[in-house]
């Protein structure tokens, strides 16, 4: 979604979510593959295994598939249905998007409630993720995804919205 119609403010918000975003992908991407790969090669050549790295690597697939969802929708490119919006004029497209992304934006904000219910309920029961990490704390990507997915969608919908009433152009 495009920042130049936002005040500079949230606009500079955005680019340094943004930034923190793909820095963390990136970083999680990169221990999962090299945490990978030495579980791999200590196996298999010097019959160890790394404490704990089993676990780390289901937490950071986890965080990986959420921070790559969010950056989908930062991109328009989340997984959505447009079949029909795609053969409509431009404001009514707008329009029918807008609709679709306040549905996005209202599921979203429903499963970041339903996600902190369950991560209380993990902090309640003090079971641990491995070694001294509790799982309520590997958890905290469930609702910090889906309220920055939401975050996302309400941006793209007030755009929508504009370009729908025509103080936009649409793109």
């Amino acid at each position: 979604m495009p920042t130049r119609n936002l005040p500079p403010a949230l606009a500079r918000l955005v680019k340094l979510v943004t930034w923190t975003e793909n820095a963390l992908l990136i970083g999680m991407l990169a221990l999962m593959v090299l945490l990978a790969a030495a579980q791999i090669l200590l196996r298999n050549f010097f019959d160890i295994s790394i404490f704990g790295a089993d676990q780390m690597l289901r937490l950071l697939v986890l965080w990986v598939a959420f921070l790559g969802a969010i950056a989908a929708s930062r991109e328009g490119k989340h997984i959505h249905v447009d079949i029909i919006a795609r053969w409509l004029p431009g404001r009514i497209k707008s329009a029918v998007v807008a609709l679709t992304d306040l549905f996005t934006l209202v599921v979203c904000l429903l499963l970041a409630w339903q996600s902190l219910r369950f991560m209380h309920s993990a902090r309640e029961s003090g079971e641990m993720a491995f070694a001294t990490l509790p799982v309520w704390v590997a958890e905290l990507i469930l609702p910090l995804g889906f309220t920055l997915i939401a975050l996302r969608y309400g941006l793209r919908f007030m755009h929508h919205v504009r370009q729908a009433l025509g103080r936009e152009v649409a793109e």
